[in-house]
């Protein structure tokens, strides 16, 4: 997917194109990089989000609100939606992320999703972030419920599988390498019926188990996204 593609999913056109070329730059390809725009976007995500959930919920006490808004700007959502819109296609990786897959790391996902809020912001003002950041919200935040506790990933795609009748997933250790005290786990996350397969991995069991849980919810809403049927 080209640049120019992302900006017509995004509905903004860069005056900066450069801005934007730099917001979908890892660390790993080159030394001007995406940190800095990520770093920018971040803080303004948050404004935005937190600013939506005060306006919206006139009657929530702060602690609420600060667990709403943890809720919608944690990692699994924001690249949750970098997902559904490619953002992994455009990205500029060096060779080593290119050969682990990096374009479909959450956490490389999200990083740039911010990054590139950012470099709207730098580009069009803290209204052209905002109308962007709504948009890309416009469904989670219309169907936010205060009285839904955070889950982990793990339960999350119990529930959604279940809710579908599909049977659970399977979770199996693929590989551990590392001294006994700095151990790396890889686990494999299995859905037999979708032919779904991601691997996480971590340093613990549980955390490779959280992350490749994570990575089979961004398959299903990758199925959802393109109008596939799940069950």
């Amino acid at each position: 997917m080209t640049q120019q593609d992302l900006s017509k999913r995004l509905s903004y056109k860069f005056v900066d194109k450069n801005l934007l070329t730099q917001a979908l730059t890892h660390r790993s390809y080159a030394s001007q990089n995406n940190e800095r725009l990520e770093y920018l976007g971040d803080g303004a995500l948050n404004f935005i989000i937190a600013n939506q959930l005060y306006q919206r919920f006139p009657s929530l006490a702060e602690g609420d609100l600060s667990r709403l808004r943890a809720q919608l700007v944690k990692e699994a959502t924001i690249s949750e939606i970098a997902f559904s819109l490619d953002i992994g296609d455009a990205l500029k990786l060096g060779e080593g992320e290119l050969k682990s897959a990096g374009w479909r790391r959450p956490s490389i996902l999200a990083d740039a999703l911010e990054a590139i809020i950012g470099a709207v912001y730098l580009d069009g003002g803290f209204f052209a972030a905002e109308a962007l950041v709504l948009e890309l919200y416009i469904e989670k935040l219309s169907t936010i419920d205060p009285k839904i506790i955070d889950k982990d990933p793990k339960s999350l795609l119990q529930e959604m599988l279940q809710g579908k009748k599909i049977a659970v997933p399977e979770y199996a250790v693929v590989h551990t390498s590392g001294e006994a005290h700095a151990q790396i786990f890889i686990v494999e996350c299995f859905i037999q019926k979708l032919d779904i397969r991601t691997v996480g991995e971590g340093t613990s069991r549980r955390i490779a188990e959280q992350q490749a849980a994570q990575l089979a919810l961004l398959a299903l809403e990758k199925i959802r996204f393109g109008k596939s049927q799940i069950a």
